[in-house]
């Protein structure tokens, strides 16, 4: 019989760390791109579509990497990612026209894309269904490290002094491939290589996406997941962009985004005592109101201290939904299908990242740099709405799954009438 190689109790730590990295590549990367297309006399518009372009190849490749991790194994889509994350990151400090970068910003968002189906996909394969929230919740905590350093490094490198941006804002993107490149150090025996298991007899194909959407949670976990990335994507493209309208450094913006990623670190720490506490749907429900009210408030011309405030709490909320919509997804979908039901996750995820930056720079254009900031309001109020529908649907479901206790018999009491 086929021995089993084990990857050690570290597996979740490395891929913690790998994930850092990769994901504070991403997060220096994106601002330096809004900051290096500003230089080149990009508009609203032009940003909402680059910022989109990111999403565009991921929403086309999503499902077909699921199905093929469904097939064997996660772990090779990690290095692929870090490649693509590289690439695109050096190639946009090259590019020298707006085209060029963002077609470049989407090579980086399709890495970025492969390295996370094939992370999620571990956690989901290797986690017992009562340890997914806080392997979940802990495996996130690697995008809220990279999202903590990333704006604050590519603040620290940009500079718009002297008409210094276009090439410091360039910098930036060589430096965020540097740092991608260092999550291969932590990219060794993550996965559980189990011949038996590693290829399925029954092929994935029979289970249809229909069927996968049709399951009862996935659809809440998927849009609560764009709606919560949507905010935390458009925060960090359209700071810089409010930052310039209010005479704010961009030094002082990477704080400020690193302040919120520090926020959402804090919130998946103690995520299991508030889950005890407030249970998924409360918790899903309230912070996804919360988080509604305080992007719709960053659209005030509020002082620079009230606005760290804001996004500090706005972070905290905004912890909450990434880990605990994937455990809710992957627990709703066939046991069969779980990469590919994290990869329609994704899909919606891309979808959001595609419509909300396009929509959010035709808001812009019209309204004001501030306003894409209310449509995300709206956005994340709806979330919360279906989070409390989908939450009483599982209830209900839950109750009529349970028998109920039978009756003992009782003596019948002849002189009772």
């Amino acid at each position: 019989m086929p021995r089993t190689q084990e990857p050690g109790r570290s597996w979740l730590l490395r891929l913690v760390i790998a994930f850092a990295f990769a994901q504070g590549a991403v997060s220096m990367a994106r601002p330096a791109v809004s900051y290096r297309a500003l230089s080149l006399g990009a508009e609203e518009r032009a940003i909402g579509v680059i910022t989109a372009v990111y999403a565009l190849l991921p929403l086309f490749a999503a499902v077909p990497l699921g199905r093929r991790t469904d097939h064997g194994r996660c772990a090779p889509l990690l290095p692929i990612g870090v490649v693509l994350i590289a690439g695109g990151c050096a190639l946009s400090g090259r590019a020298g026209s707006l085209t060029a970068m963002a077609a470049w910003s989407g090579v980086m968002g399709l890495g970025h894309l492969c390295f996370v189906i094939g992370a999620q996909s571990i956690v989901a394969r290797q986690s017992a269904p009562a340890e997914q929230d806080r392997n979940f919740g802990h495996f996130t905590i690697g995008a809220s490290l990279g999202q903590l350093i990333g704006p604050i490094a590519a603040g620290y490198v940009i500079s718009e002094r002297d008409g210094a941006m276009a090439r410091t804002s360039a910098l930036a993107l060589l430096v965020s491939a540097a740092v991608a490149a260092v999550s291969f150090v932590s990219l060794w025996r993550i996965e559980h290589r189990s011949t038996p298991t590693a290829r399925r007899a029954d092929p994935v194909a029979e289970v249809r996406v229909g069927r996968i959407l049709r399951a009862r949670g996935v659809p809440a976990g998927i849009f609560i997941s764009l709606a919560v990335l949507s905010a935390t994507d458009i925060l960090t493209a359209y700071l810089p962009v409010v930052g310039e309208h209010r005479g704010i450094a961009p030094a002082t913006i990477g704080l400020l985004l690193s302040l919120r990623a520090a926020a959402t670190i804090a919130c998946r720490l103690v995520m299991t005592p508030m889950l005890r506490v407030l249970g998924r749907t409360a918790l899903l429900t309230t912070t996804c109101l919360l988080a509604g009210m305080l992007c719709a408030g960053i659209a005030l011309p509020v002082p620079v201290a009230a606005l760290a405030v804001m996004l500090a709490v706005l972070g905290f909320c905004l912890g909450v939904g990434q880990p605990l919509s994937m455990t809710t997804v992957v627990q709703a979908a066939p046991a069969e299908a779980r990469s590919t039901a994290l990869a329609l996750r994704l899909t919606g995820n891309r979808l959001g990242q595609v419509a909300a930056p396009a929509s959010a720079g035709l808001v812009a254009g019209v309204a004001g740099t501030a306003a894409p900031f209310v449509m995300l309001g709206a956005l994340l109020f709806a979330a919360a709405g279906l989070g409390v529908r989908g939450g009483r649907a599982g209830n209900a479901e839950a109750a009529a799954a349970v028998p109920a206790p039978r009756p003992r018999r009782r003596p019948v009491d002849r002189n009772h009438t």
